[in-house]
């Protein structure tokens, strides 16, 4: 695949009520979520995420019964891009980390989920391109584009490790900082020429240790008026961060936390 080893190249969105996000998110950051199953999802309830241009931004799987038991929540994970699953998620278990789902193959290509060792929630995967487009790359992540991932933004736990942690699996390097005063250092991760986001300290126990990602929008005050008017909750902003932009961070009426960022709008 053209996207380097380490590049996020796919998001999920968890739900318990897939048409209600289908609603929302179509309200808030114009995606369309198809109506019916993918095809190549093996009788599991998942959906395309369709953006206005036709491209993907990701996937959006129902919650069963047994995933729910087994400690399923709703949440945005992201898809790292690896060469040799079954060596990687080898490798981050004798590190520390936990198998959440094993090395599995699918049309798509052969994916595992696990935890890393700071308990942090993500999906590897060695994709397959499309027969007719061997050279295809994923384009979830822009930094500039509507309707896709911007920003990838990690409040960790153990911030060092988990710099050390996605350093070591997949070519992170963190050459510029920002400091926060006493939150810290939010430290940039570059990746082959681009910035994806940061990992910065979690602030307080309470904070869930997951990625946060943040959806470009035409609008921030549009955005989160929709959030506010389709039964989500707007936990901070707008924001404005430097480069002039806006972002708020919510979470949908299910419970996964998101962000936006785009300019401020009227």
């Amino acid at each position: 695949m053209a996207n380097p080893v380490g590049s996020f190249i796919w998001y999920e969105l968890l739900t318990r009520d897939l048409d209600g996000a289908a609603a929302f998110y179509r309200a808030v950051v114009g995606w369309t979520i198809a109506d019916h199953a993918s095809p190549e999802a093996g009788g599991l309830d998942y959906r395309m995420i369709v953006r206005d241009d036709g491209g993907m931004a990701g996937g959006a799987m129902q919650i069963t019964e047994d995933m729910a038991e087994g400690g399923a929540r709703p949440i945005w994970l992201p898809y790292f891009h690896v060469e040799d699953v079954d060596a990687a998620v080898e490798t981050i278990a004798s590190e520390g980390g936990k198998v959440q789902m094993p090395a599995t193959d699918l049309p798509v290509g052969r994916i595992a989920m696990v935890a890393d060792p700071q308990g942090v929630p993500i999906y590897l995967m060695n994709p397959v391109p499309p027969a007719d487009q061997p050279d295809a790359a994923s384009d979830v992540f822009s930094v500039t584009e509507n309707q896709r991932v911007r920003w990838n933004e990690l409040a960790s736990p153990d911030q060092a490790a988990s710099m050390a942690f996605y350093g070591r699996h997949f070519g992170f390097t963190f050459d510029e900082k920002m400091s926060m005063g006493e939150m810290g250092d939010y430290c940039f991760i570059g990746h082959h020429g681009q910035t994806l986001g940061a990992i910065m300290r979690r602030q307080e126990e309470s904070q869930p240790s997951v990625w946060l990602f943040y959806f470009g929008v035409p609008s921030i005050e549009a955005a989160k008026a929709a959030i506010e008017a389709n039964g989500g909750t707007v936990l901070m902003g707008p924001h404005e961060v430097p480069g002039g932009e806006w972002i708020v961070v919510a979470i949908d009426p299910q419970g996964a936390g998101f962000g936006l960022v785009g300019p401020k709008g009227d």
